[in-house]
């Protein structure tokens, strides 16, 4: 099985916290006394009865194969995508409640981690990234998500405009989100029920084809002279606005 070193304190915390990979072996810089974040990541370790081994920093750089690594890394098991069935599955089971992130070619790792880490805290069902031209789940796109990717689903597919429209057929109503003229502002879509939103890549933003297949377009209104959003920006904003619209849905007197 393939393994591979997630490093930084909250991320490595995420991931013993979580369960879902097997953790074979946890490196501590020399010198590390255990208190705070340190000492809930040797807790949580032992619990896993994951071995632990003081090292040079050196060592765990090399390691971690990043500078950021705050004197920890963790070896871990591949990290555990959901596949088509696994998705669909998923987003059934949350009913109208399910939310669905589509991330169409992103490849920057920290926008796919910071991204991930907004979609986590806004109860995100699922988020699907393609299997080719775009950055995967790393150890930088974990350590960019502070963790979070070790708790939300994220499914691998081959082809996204076909996972649209298995979505779509599963009764999500699917939106792009673009800064085009004819775009709707997102304040005045109606978000409730099963929704998916697509944030396009940083350069070429959501592609043609995927345009072609959502329900239809979003917008985020802006009024100064930057010509657009960062896509993680973006997507969080947009997150936010579906469960705004939910949450007020469920106050009103009219659902009570």
């Amino acid at each position: 099985m393939p393994r591979e070193w997630v490093y930084g304190r909250q991320a490595v915390l995420a991931a013993l916290r979580a369960g879902r990979r097997p953790c074979y072996r946890l490196l501590l810089a020399e010198g590390t006394v255990a208190k705070g974040v340190v000492a809930d990541i040797v807790l949580a370790a032992a619990e896993r009865e994951c071995e632990v081994v003081y090292a040079p920093r050196s060592e765990i750089a090399r390691r971690a194969g990043a500078p950021g690594h705050q004197g920890v890394a963790l070896l871990v098991g591949a990290y555990p995508y959901l596949d088509e069935a696994e998705m669909l599955q998923t987003v059934e089971d949350a009913g109208r409640k399910a939310l669905v992130l589509i991330l169409d070619h992103l490849q920057d790792p920290q926008n796919v981690g910071n991204l991930l880490r907004t979609a986590e805290v806004a109860g995100v069902t699922v988020a699907v990234i393609p299997k080719r031209r775009a950055a995967q789940i790393t150890p930088t796109v974990v350590n960019a998500s502070a963790g979070a990717v070790e708790f939300i689903n994220v499914a691998q597919v081959t082809n996204l405009a076909r996972t649209v429209e298995m979505l779509q057929e599963a009764g999500v109503w699917v939106y792009a989100l673009e800064g085009l003229p004819q775009a709707r502002v997102i304040w005045e879509a109606d978000l409730l029920g099963p929704i998916g939103l697509i944030v396009g890549s940083e350069g070429q933003g959501v592609s043609r084809l995927l345009r072609e297949r959502s329900d239809g377009l979003l917008r985020i209104p802006m009024w100064g002279r930057t010509p657009s959003l960062n896509a993680a920006t973006a997507g969080a904003l947009a997150l936010y606005e579906v469960q705004r619209q939910r949450f007020t849905a469920e106050r009103s007197p009219a659902s009570s």
